[in-house]
């Protein structure tokens, strides 16, 4: 009897996923090895339940290069909610600190403009980032209390796309490893008043954009029409800084 033998089919590519929120990177991963059938399937750089977007996924011999090749930019849009506070930066938090300050337009742009360039950023307590070998979620999570050192990271591009009712939707283009839970925390501290990010969506990430990705729902239709080869993208093609078009998925 052989041991450790692989099931699945023998697909080597990738496939641009856009995921929705409210179901984890892993949980997606799931459903994409499950309608392609394929032997192996990573994604490349995790996305919170919450967060929506980008989550390329790769499929075969592809997964080799997921260590290699997550160094690059990243892009996001961000709805940050100033007055409100919680412990997690995000909705799914428990709120600990509300004081109904909503700062003035001109002194958020002046903010963003401050947090642009190199700079140290301290990761929010509830992240993947390992203390002792334990997930600083996980002792977040049972209470106790979570101290991580700062880490340097590169804001690009920080602009203000909407500000209504105390939400400011901001377009960030920055580097590996920077949490957009940290800038919304941040952005609020540095106004006076406290802040956390509402909705995230990631609209670039490997130099893939938002109009290349599918729908998991998508996906489960090319399937059925045995289509998959129409957006199975191949493994080089991270490795390409040009645009590569292919089938749009109706």
């Amino acid at each position: 009897m052989s041991r450790g033998r692989r099931t699945g089919r023998d697909i080597n590519g990738w496939l641009v996923i856009l995921k929705p929120a409210g179901i984890s990177s892993a949980h997606a991963v799931a459903i994409v090895k499950r309608l392609t059938q394929a032997a192996k399937v990573g994604h490349g750089g995790t996305l919170d339940p919450f967060s929506e977007g980008l989550l390329p996924m790769a499929l075969g011999r592809a997964t080799k290069q997921l260590a290699h090749i997550l160094e690059g930019n990243k892009g996001y849009r961000c709805w940050i909610r100033f007055g409100i506070e919680t412990d997690s930066g995000d909705p799914t938090g428990v709120v600990v600190a509300e004081n109904g300050i909503i700062p003035e337009r001109a002194l958020l742009e002046q903010a963003l403009q401050a947090f642009l360039g190199p700079q140290e950023q301290v990761p929010p307590a509830h992240s993947a980032v390992h203390v002792n070998g334990v997930r600083a979620y996980e002792l977040a999570r049972r209470g106790e209390t979570v101290e991580l050192p700062p880490r340097q990271v590169v804001i690009h591009q920080l602009l203000l796309e909407s500000y209504e009712e105390g939400v400011a939707q901001v377009l960030v283009r920055c580097s590996k490893g920077t949490y957009m839970r940290s800038l919304a925390r941040d952005l609020g501290r540095h106004c006076g008043t406290v802040a956390h990010l509402q909705r995230l969506l990631r609209t670039e990430t490997l130099g893939f954009s938002l109009e290349q990705g599918i729908t998991l729902d998508q996906l489960a239709q090319v399937v059925s029409q045995e289509g998959l080869a129409t957006v199975l993208l191949p493994m080089d093609r991270v490795l390409d800084d040009i645009p590569v078009s292919r089938p749009q998925v109706a």
